[in-house]
């Protein structure tokens, strides 16, 4: 499997604050981000919310592409 990157049009800082304003069992530990070794956090995530590795990152860009909540 290849490795997976995120596409940002924000920055993760706003990203991240987003995420957090739309789940509030989301913290800082769980949104540590590195740009290469975004399966890491897409992992952790989708384990805490109960949700696909895709599903996670669909909902990161669409956050990061839309300036706001996304569901």
């Amino acid at each position: 499997m290849g490795k997976i990157q995120l596409t940002l049009k924000q920055s993760w800082e706003m990203v991240k604050e987003k995420l957090k304003e739309n789940d509030h069992r989301l913290t800082d530990e769980d949104l540590v981000y590195d740009p290469e070794n975004a399966d890491i956090l897409l992992e952790k995530l989708a384990k805490k919310l109960s949700r696909t590795k895709d599903e996670i990152r669909v909902l990161i860009e669409s956050i990061s592409e839309n300036e706001g909540k996304a569901s």
